[in-house]
């Protein structure tokens, strides 16, 4: 299903619905960072997805990085909370979110690293490799701030 992000755009439409999402900053002993290739909008992103009735985000988290890049990983800390009303992401099935998620630190622990089907590629990047890649700024200003570990979980909303 494919999908497009609008940001402060007064042509984007508008919402009908908003659904717990959860993202992680995954880093490795090197400083590298796990990103993925989306297919439903051709942009480089952190792992995540949607949180699951009866689970919990930590939970959500674990799994969502697993499911789209095959790294166990375990988490260390909360990166924010992301709750912008300008921030709506269009489905080609008709639903228009308002984003929500909360996005966290975490390291790996094991797995091998393999793609999915939401995604054309899986890596990890060195923070100098970003600038060059196409990244929505929601998920660059995410990165940014998961990055920074002196910085405390900001709330973007």
């Amino acid at each position: 299903m494919a999908r497009r992000d609008y940001y402060d755009d007064p042509s984007a439409p508008r919402p009908n619905s908003i659904v717990p999402a959860v993202t992680a900053v995954v880093t490795d002993d090197d400083g590298q960072i796990l990103l993925i290739h989306r297919t439903d909008n051709d942009r480089w992103a952190l792992p995540g997805g949607e949180v699951e009735l009866g689970e919990n985000v930590s939970r959500a988290v674990i799994r969502e990085v697993h499911e789209e890049t095959g790294i166990d990983v375990e988490i260390t800390g909360l990166v924010g909370i992301y709750s912008d009303p300008k921030h709506i992401i269009a489905y080609d099935d008709g639903e228009v979110r308002q984003q929500f998620s909360l996005c966290f630190r975490a390291r790996p622990i094991g797995g091998t690293l393999r793609g999915s089907s939401e995604s054309t590629e899986v890596g990890w990047l060195r923070p100098d490799e970003l600038d060059a890649l196409s990244m929505h700024p929601a998920q660059r200003l995410r990165v940014d701030h998961g990055l920074d570990s002196s910085a405390s979980a900001p709330y973007i909303g």
